[in-house]
C-alpha cells in the first residue's frame, strides 16, 4: 500500500537536524523504516547539512536549495522499505515485546492503549500505543493541542480519508474526527500528544473531565 501522508519539510529537517524531542523522533524513525521517499529526503538533508556545516563562509546557500535538491530526489525511484530491525526494533526494545504479544489495557470500547510517556521522561508529551479493532470505531474528538500519529499496522478512515500503515498524521484543535478500522485486522498506532484530547461525543464527554 503506498503511503500517502508524510512529516512536512520543516519537521524533516528538525529530524535531521536533531532538534526534535525523543518520542516524536521516534513517529519520524518508525515512518523512515516503511517510506523510501522521506528517507532520501532525509538522506538528502542529512548530507546537504554537512556540507553547510563544514564550508557555511564560502558557500553563502540560500534556503532553496534544499528544495531544489529535494525535487530532484523526489524525480528518483524511491528507495526499497528498510529491511527489518530499523525503528520498529527500536519500539521493541521499548515495549519488551513486539506487537502480536503487547499487553493491551483496554481504554474505551474498541480501544486497547499501553501509555509509554515513562519511557520518555522530561519530553511534556504524552506517548500512547493505541490499538483500535477491527471493524471497530473510536469515540469522537478533537485536541487541545497537537497530536502527532504514525500508523504500525491496518488502517483507519476518519472524514479526512483513510490512513494506511506508514502514514504520518499531526492533528491539532481544529481536527474533530471519529476514527474507524478499515480492513481484517486491528489498527495499532503510535500518538504523541502535546495536550490531553477532548471528547465531543453526546454522552462521551462527560468522561473530559477524568482525561489528563
Amino acid at each position: 500500500m503506498m503511503i500517502r501522508h508524510h512529516p512536512d519539510l520543516h519537521r524533516l529537517l528538525e529530524f535531521s537536524a536533531g532538534n526534535l524531542g525523543d518520542a516524536e523522533a521516534l513517529c519520524i524513525r518508525l515512518h523512515l523504516d516503511l517510506c523510501g521517499e522521506c528517507r532520501n529526503r532525509v538522506d538528502a538533508l542529512d548530507s546537504l547539512g554537512a556540507v553547510v556545516m563544514e564550508r557555511q563562509p564560502e558557500l553563502g546557500l540560500s534556503p532553496s536549495v534544499f528544495e531544489r535538491v529535494l525535487e530532484r530526489i523526489d524525480a528518483d525511484r524511491a528507495a526499497p522499505p528498510a529491511s527489518a530491525g530499523g525503528a520498529t526494533g527500536v519500539l521493541t526494545r521499548i515495549l519488551g515485546t513486539d506487537l502480536s504479544s503487547v499487553p493491551w489495557k483496554q481504554s474505551l470500547k474498541n480501544v486497547g492503549v499501553v501509555d509509554l510517556t515513562s519511557r520518555f521522561p522530561a519530553q511534556g508529551h504524552r506517548v500512547l500505543l493505541l490499538k483500535l479493532a477491527a471493524g471497530g470505531t473510536a469515540p469522537a474528538h478533537t485536541h487541545r493541542g497537537e497530536e502527532i500519529t504514525v500508523v504500525l499496522q491496518g488502517a483507519f478512515a476518519d472524514q479526512q480519508g483513510v490512513f494506511h500503515q506508514g502514514d504520518f498524521v499531526v492533528l491539532d484543535c481544529q481536527d474533530n474526527h471519529r476514527p474507524v478500522a478499515v480492513g481484517q485486522e486491528d489498527c495499532i498506532t503510535l500518538s504523541v500528544l502535546s495536550a490531553p484530547l477532548r471528547l465531543t461525543g453526546r454522552f462521551t464527554r462527560l468522561l473530559n473531565p477524568f482525561i489528563r
